[in-house]
């Protein structure tokens, strides 16, 4: 099968993950793959290395001064549109970006909608709406993302529950020299991934330090990642005066080379996972496998997801509670559960799905 997989962006987000891991897997069980994307400012190639038999094209996304996020949303779909020539069985978006740069071109499109979001700038309304309304086919990766879209679309996606690298994140934890270089560099630190963002829930982690501070003067707060399309600088103000008001100086080490973050995620005391809004939980799942705690927002999604094996939270209050009960050892947090769970996880059985999945498409993608 000839499968065209389409991502926003050649950054560590999770949506780019799942697609190239998807693609891989794919290619792996002899489907013949090649993944589109964009490639913002001199960037030509994806964060990490690609298996050489997925292809990869990625279309450049020069900056523009000035550009408001609407504006650059069009601009995103405009130039993915006009790259586009998916001569393909399938051509499964991951994104609302380039769902439309599908759509624009009369291309049928499979979709996979990781989560529903609430924007407001009217052309992100316009490309969120029509990548769950306009594709032939959708999934998600829970069902309590599916539930929603039912209950706000009135259609029911298939549901195909990502993969985890479980293996790598797993063989971190021996690791001693990279953890080690982390622990000369950070001490001791809770960790967060994805950057300082509203959907991250960034501001509320910042409160929950601040309880905590006092009884573990040692721990750090450490957020890794953040590459995005959108502007998030008004948030980021607003996050930076709170933690001037706090007192607080969190180490923000941005964009985390793949092959550090396993060493990363192991070393972490706890991984502070309170995102308002997740499909999944691929980054809790990472530290699962690397046998790290999870402190994570109560959300039904992570409930059906990770059950039992992580903490849960939904107030700054609450979230200070449980990463002192963590810091403390006082926590009942079951490693080799969050492991088995972790490792149940295969990208391999998520390929198979995708597989079965598409050859119930309605109308193929061929052009």
């Amino acid at each position: 099968m000839r499968i065209a997989q389409l991502t926003y962006s050649t950054k560590p987000r999770g949506g780019v993950v799942h697609t190239l891991a998807l693609a891989e897997a794919l290619t792996a069980r002899g489907h013949e793959v090649e993944v589109w994307t964009l490639g913002r400012g001199d960037d030509t190639t994806f964060f990490r290395p690609v298996d050489p038999r997925v292809r990869a094209r990625v279309v450049p996304f020069p900056p523009l001064d000035g550009e408001g996020v609407g504006e650059r949303i069009e601009r995103s779909i405009e130039l993915m549109a006009a790259a586009l020539e998916a001569d393909a069985d399938i051509v499964h978006a991951q994104d609302c970006i380039s769902a439309n740069a599908a759509l624009r071109r009369g291309i049928p499109v499979v979709r996979t909608i990781h989560h529903l979001d609430a924007f407001t700038t009217p052309q992100l309304v316009a490309c969120h709406d029509r990548a769950v309304v306009e594709p032939v086919a959708r999934l998600c990766v829970s069902d309590a993302v599916s539930r929603e879209v039912e209950q706000r679309y009135g259609v029911r996606p298939e549901v195909i529950a990502n993969g985890v690298y479980a293996e790598r994140f797993a063989a971190a934890v021996g690791a001693d020299d990279a953890r080690a270089a982390w622990r000369a560099q950070l001490g001791a630190y809770v960790l967060a991934l994805g950057g300082i963002e509203p959907r991250k829930g960034s501001l509320d982690l910042l409160e929950a330090y601040a309880r905590l501070r006092d009884a573990h003067p040692e721990v750090r707060l450490v957020f890794g990642g953040g590459e995005t399309l959108f502007d998030y600088r008004e948030y980021r103000e607003r996050f930076e005066s709170r933690a001037d008001e706090l007192g607080i100086r969190p180490t923000i080490l941005g964009p985390v080379d793949d092959d550090a973050l396993p060493s990363l995620v192991a070393e972490a005391r706890a991984l502070a996972f309170v995102s308002t809004k997740e499909g999944f939980g691929l980054a809790a799942m990472e530290a699962l496998a690397a046998s790290t705690p999870v402190v994570a927002r109560d959300l039904p999604v992570i409930r059906e997801v990770f059950g039992d094996t992580v903490l849960y939270a939904s107030t700054p209050g609450e979230i200070a509670v449980r990463l002192d009960a963590v810091l403390r050892g006082d926590a009942p947090t079951d490693t080799a559960a969050g492991l088995a769970l972790a490792r149940a996880h295969t990208w391999e059985r998520a390929a198979e799905a995708h597989e079965r999945f598409y050859a119930r498409v309605p109308q193929r993608s061929a052009r």
